[in-house]
């Protein structure tokens, strides 16, 4: 099942993804984990009647995507309620990312296709058993994982499923490219760590092998029957250009140039407002500030969206504006969000695309 293109999005007024952690409560314990998540719910947790008008507001920022997150989503006891609120009340595309747990695999999917959810997102971070349940930290999350892949085929909700690759697992790509062939899911989308949270410096792979990653991305999306897209690896976008001297395939499935802060939006469960849930640089919290108002207006929103302003390597490439490498891995690594992306081996060749 390919995506539709979407149609122009003026990135300074609506991001075309936001993401909402809804609670950070989780029973697993990824090794990656951006959010540190926890057993139980936070108490200060944006409580329900707050999460109904936030979702009123998101509704008047437009986002093209809603992207309910934890934690583990499933762990909110009004989950339905929000789904519908959003889907129903306000027609926005409302995704879901649930963590592979026993509580999953207990839920009605039908229920949730009939809430709302247009799409679900779940992650397979090891090509096999024994490397995804050390990856998540709990044994069996690999099986439950197919078994939700399962039960979503059957409630016809369409799956994303989520990779995470590091140092540890890049070797496993052609592995993990045969499993999404098994598991037909409608994307495949690829992150490249981010030393956040639980994540650290030595789970990042060497650039050249990043590169390497990418190229074979791009031929495994040809011959494949889903969608393949990267997450914090912008430079896949640059990889698709190189190959075809076209942008057609690689604003199929987004505009170009979506990175932190520019198309993509983050709320915490307290309501903290960033540009991504990778990029912690607090601009707002929606208990007392503007949704809409920070990410239009907010000098680091503003910033971010400024092409001019990256430094290194990414400030000198012809491939600036459509891909932008990522500002969060920059943070993470060099302590500045506009320094060049660690993970990028390309050397510029200081020309127009054109």
């Amino acid at each position: 099942m390919k995506s539709p293109p979407f149609g122009p999005l003026d990135l300074a007024r609506s991001p075309f993804i936001l993401f909402w952690e809804i609670t950070r409560a989780c029973a697993l314990a990824c090794r990656h984990c951006r959010a540190t998540a926890m057993p139980r719910m936070a108490p200060d947790q944006l409580n329900h009647e707050e999460s109904l008008r936030l979702i009123d507001e998101i509704a008047r920022l437009d986002p093209k995507m809603l992207v309910l997150t934890g934690g583990d989503p499933m762990m909110r006891p009004d989950l339905l309620d929000l789904i519908r609120h959003a889907h129903g009340s306000h027609g926005i595309h409302t995704s879901l990312s649930p963590s592979a747990t026993p509580l999953l695999l207990r839920t009605d999917f039908h229920e949730l296709k009939s809430a709302g959810v247009q799409r679900m997102s779940l992650s397979l971070d090891g090509a096999n058993r024994p490397s995804h349940d050390d990856f998540r930290g709990v044994s069996h999350t690999f099986d439950r994982t197919l078994q939700a892949v399962e039960k979503a085929h059957q409630a016809d909700i369409p799956v994303q499923i989520n990779t995470t690759i590091h140092r540890g697992n890049i070797h496993e790509l052609e592995d993990f490219a045969d499993l999404m062939f098994q598991l037909r899911p409608a994307m495949w989308s690829v992150f490249l760590i981010v030393p956040t949270g639980r994540a650290a410096m030595e789970d990042l792979p060497e650039p050249e092998e990043v590169e390497w990653m990418l190229e074979r991305l791009y031929q495994i999306a040809k011959e494949a029957p889903f969608d393949v897209k990267t997450t914090e690896a912008h430079h896949y976008r640059r990889v698709v250009v190189q190959h075809e001297r076209s942008a057609d395939r690689v604003v199929r499935r987004a505009p170009p140039g979506i990175r932190d802060g520019r198309g993509v939006a983050f709320i915490s469960h307290t309501g903290d407002i960033s540009p991504s849930g990778f990029l912690p640089i607090v601009a707002g919290n929606v208990r007392h500030d503007s949704l809409c108002e920070v990410y239009r207006n907010h000098p680091l929103f503003v910033n971010l969206r400024d092409h001019d302003r990256l430094k290194g390597k990414c400030g000198q490439c012809e491939f600036r504006t459509l891909c932008g490498g990522s500002r969060s891995r920059a943070l993470s690594v060099h302590g500045d969000v506009f320094a060049q992306d660690p993970l990028c081996s390309y050397q510029p060749k200081l020309a127009s695309l054109n």
